[in-house]
């Protein structure tokens, strides 16, 4: 019998890029195991356009992917969530609203590619440098074996996959 999906959600200030690869990586590589959200604080309400070609040339599906409010995730429809991940260092300096489940909660820090600089292939450059950085986290991530995924033991996992970034 399987295990149901460990429910994750990935947050960041204005959830258009690296909160966004972060959940179309893990539901792509999670294979049913997990299941993988993103929101904002301050949501930016467009998906970076980098965020999508790089998506798109790496043949991750881009389908519903969206910038959304944290507060989708406070209602008593939201999924109860196992695990809750900051992929931006503005994010996990704020205040976290509640969560129902209580979930283990982490930090990993990577670089804002929306916020490149320069000409489209600089921009390009960035996102496609933190998609490399977010892969390779979300890899270890998903090596874990079953039996990881216990609050006690999963809080260790995260914070040694975030210190060996």
């Amino acid at each position: 019998m399987q295990n149901p999906p460990l429910k994750v959600l990935f947050l960041c200030t204005g959830n258009s890029a690296r909160s966004i690869m972060a959940e179309a990586l893990l539901n792509y590589y999670g294979h049913g195991r997990f299941e993988a959200f993103s929101a904002g604080s301050k949501p930016a309400g467009q998906v970076n356009p980098f965020v999508l070609e790089t998506l798109n040339d790496v043949r991750i599906s881009t389908a519903g992917l969206r910038s959304k409010s944290w507060n989708e995730f406070v209602t008593a429809r939201a999924p109860l969530l196992d695990v809750v991940i900051t992929v931006c260092d503005n994010a996990a300096n704020e205040t976290c609203p509640i969560w129902y489940s209580a979930p283990v909660q982490q930090h990993w820090s990577f670089d804002d590619p929306a916020a490149a600089q320069g000409p489209d292939m600089v921009k390009r450059f960035e996102t496609r440098r933190v998609y490399s950085e977010i892969e390779s986290q979300i890899r270890k991530f998903i090596a874990l074996p079953d039996e990881s995924f216990v609050p006690e033991r999963l809080e260790t996992e995260l914070l040694t996959i975030a210190r060996g970034k």
